[in-house]
């Protein structure tokens, strides 16, 4: 796709799936605005893609951690050239909820979900507007593994929170012409597992899957209008299948009266009777 596309601002751009999105998006014909703290890797990037595809690429540094850098990712978010975000900016922290450190943990959640809607929202406005463009929200596989946490519970829950958050979020553009695509890798070759503790040659190397491919699969899911891509799965049949597991429980979530199993008869009956038959 060699078309110009408008401009992408990719978060978490210095390494990893974010400089991925950036190289892919440039062939596509994005001009980019990369963001994250390491300036001299940005630099370093942005000079790559204008030498090899032609494109404007543009560094924005900012601590996403600092309120004024995010009011700062925001305002270029609200112009008029941005036609794709790509949230990628994120972090994670193991171990037993009761064992972490609570600043780590908050830290973890203003960024997971707190900064991610923040961005979401500041170039949501614009592009329904224009009706026109694309939010992408890196979330992950653990969002459908609250019970088995394969980092934490609170970064599965960060993550759960950012993929319910894409699906109501696209409800809600989708009439605009506004597509949000929640993308969920499972176990990735990057430097998040080193930062948060974890080494990845300890993880099955059967279940890691490369940067490179993460973003291939994601971008052609979004290509073929999908509004959850998960790059593993074999099959996009077990994914519609719990969806329309999750519909079929909606008639039932939210009646007058409790369920039978919580005893309601013999409440009701209970109820019903006077003061002498009690």
């Amino acid at each position: 796709m060699n078309h110009r596309q408008g401009t992408a601002l990719v978060t978490a751009a210095s390494a990893g799936i974010g400089a991925v999105y950036a190289d892919r998006l440039a062939r596509r014909g994005y001009n980019l605005v990369l963001v994250a703290r390491d300036e001299g890797k940005l630099n370093a990037l942005a000079a790559t893609l204008r030498e090899r595809f032609g494109r404007k690429a543009e560094v924005l540094r900012a601590d996403l951690t600092n309120v004024d850098d995010i009011r700062k990712v925001e305002a270029r978010l609200q112009a008029d050239d941005i036609t794709m975000l790509v949230n990628n900016a994120g972090i994670a922290v193991t171990g037993p909820t009761i064992d972490m450190n609570p600043d780590c943990l908050e830290a973890m959640i203003q960024l997971n979900v707190l900064v991610a809607t923040r961005l979401a929202r500041a170039v949501a406005l614009g592009m329904a507007q224009r009706r026109k463009g694309d939010i992408v929200n890196i979330a992950s596989v653990v969002a459908l593994r609250g019970d088995q946490p394969a980092i934490s519970v609170g970064y599965g829950a960060s993550k759960a929170y950012l993929l319910a958050f894409s699906e109501g979020l696209d409800s809600e553009l989708s009439l605009c012409g506004v597509r949000v695509q929640a993308v969920l890798p499972g176990a990735t070759h990057t430097g998040l597992w080193e930062k948060s503790g974890i080494k990845l040659s300890a993880l099955p190397q059967s279940n890691v899957m490369q940067a490179g491919d993460i973003v291939g699969a994601a971008l052609a899911g979004l290509d073929q209008g999908e509004r959850v891509t998960i790059p593993a799965l074999p099959d996009v049949a077990d994914w519609d299948a719990f969806k329309t597991a999750r519909a079929a429980l909606l008639p039932n979530l939210s009646r007058r009266l409790p369920a039978k199993r919580y005893g309601r008869g013999s409440i009701a009956k209970h109820l019903a009777a006077g003061p002498s038959e009690r």
